[in-house]
């Protein structure tokens, strides 16, 4: 990796105390914020659920904060958060969440301090609030959750409640951020006592966490006939739905203001006020989103199953060492195929390379329009490092990389 001379971020600090003054600021800053978005909590089995639990959210936008900090009140929850979370104002936003209960985490990494950081939570008798799908939703469904996890609620030996929220992605898409004032529901949920975590096993935890974790933000939208009125509502969406259904062609799709079209085939689409896609003209295809994405996945999958799939392209890469700044080093090969990425570079006249192998990745986070570059890029976390990925030229798509990973995983650990 390059930049050996530059300081990483200490990620087994132990976690710091909450500031008392900073907690009132926080209710301040989150609750009017849910009042505009006539958010209502429904607590399910909650009756006498005391700290310490684990709190698993879903998530669709920053706002899931809100609605956490809302849901917990007027007690304190620790929050898992990316190392990326934590840039800004020169180290100073660093500062400031590491007081409000902020751990930091490299995404999609196996790090084992975590666990006892998080013991270290849990025996102050505090909340332990983790996002378990690591990322944003790409387009409002959920995300496939960690193996791991079960392996984690186990360890903690901590009643687990879930926190699913329901309009969030409407609200404030991971595809054109921002927010558009969508009346949203989140619904609280005690899912295992502390007893049966002690007397289940990993796997039937996870079953169970798997079966609570199910969204479909669109889907809630069109049934619920929640209109969203904004005339730019599906600008951005080709950055999910990157392949044409008409002709099949992909890296060709555009969006602008509430339409949606390929630039190959000229095949158009129109997003109705209730999140629902129509064809101008000729056939629709996938009219919810959603399903679109997954026939996107299921063309990957014939890929990986052929073991067809495969992308190298050139790349500018961005270091992200500790939460100060973002370190440019230049340009690399970047490579993702069926044994997994690899990027090379050459930094100061120091060549090196990152690989990390298909088996050990089950996941990937990527980004749209990424901050002040407005680029989309993958990044690939070690322990000490993450490397933002910026792919260069049109003939690419982080969506699919993110889905190639998945399916690549899948296939390897299921032989």
């Amino acid at each position: 990796m390059p930049l050996p001379e530059v300081k990483r971020l200490d990620m087994a600090a132990k976690p710091r105390r909450v500031a008392w003054w900073l907690r009132p600021i926080m209710w301040l800053a989150s609750f009017p914020v849910t009042w505009l978005h006539r958010t209502r909590i429904e607590r399910v089995n909650m009756e006498g659920v005391k700290r310490p639990y684990l709190l698993l959210c879903n998530h669709n936008a920053f706002y899931d904060f809100m609605v956490a900090v809302k849901a917990t009140f007027p007690n304190q929850a620790y929050y898992i958060v990316a190392i990326d979370g934590f840039v800004g104002i020169g180290g100073l936003l660093h500062w400031l969440m590491a007081r409000v209960g902020c751990i930091p985490k490299r995404k999609f990494t196996s790090d084992t301090r975590l666990v006892r950081q998080l013991r270290e939570v849990a025996d102050k008798k505090k909340i332990v609030a983790f996002y378990p799908e690591a990322r944003y939703s790409l387009c409002g469904t959920n995300a496939i959750l960690p193996p791991s996890l079960g392996k984690l609620v186990k360890m903690l030996k901590l009643p687990v409640v879930t926190l699913i929220t329901q309009g969030n992605h409407i609200n404030s898409p991971f595809w054109h951020t921002g927010d558009r004032l969508i009346k949203t529901k989140a619904t609280m949920k005690k899912i295992l006592t502390a007893e049966q975590v002690e007397q289940m096993d990993y796997n039937q935890i996870m079953e169970v966490i798997d079966r609570e974790f199910y969204y479909d933000d669109f889907a809630w939208q069109r049934d619920n006939q929640i209109r969203m009125v904004k005339k730019n509502r599906a600008e951005g969406l080709h950055r999910v739905l990157y392949q044409c259904p008409h002709c099949g062609k992909e890296y060709r799709m555009a969006s602008e203001g509430a339409e949606l079209w390929c630039k190959e085939c000229g095949h158009r689409w129109w997003m109705n006020e209730y999140g629902q896609l129509e064809a101008t003209e000729g056939e629709s295809y996938y009219p919810h989103i959603p399903n679109w994405y997954e026939w996107q996945r299921q063309n990957v999958r014939r890929e990986v199953d052929a073991g067809t799939y495969g992308i190298t392209v050139k790349a500018d890469v961005r270091s992200l060492p500790n939460p100060r700044r973002f370190i440019d080093v230049g340009e690399a090969t970047f490579t993702h195929d069926m044994k997994g990425f690899r990027l090379d570079g050459d930094f100061d006249g120091m060549e090196y390379n990152l690989t990390i192998p298909a088996k050990a990745r089950y996941s990937i986070h990527i980004e749209y329009d990424y901050r002040k570059w407005h680029r989309d890029c993958i990044d690939l976390s070690t322990l000490t490092d993450t490397m933002f990925v910026f792919p260069q030229g049109e003939d690419f798509s982080v969506t699919k990389m993110s889905l190639a990973c998945e399916e690549i995983y899948k296939k390897l650990n299921n032989e």
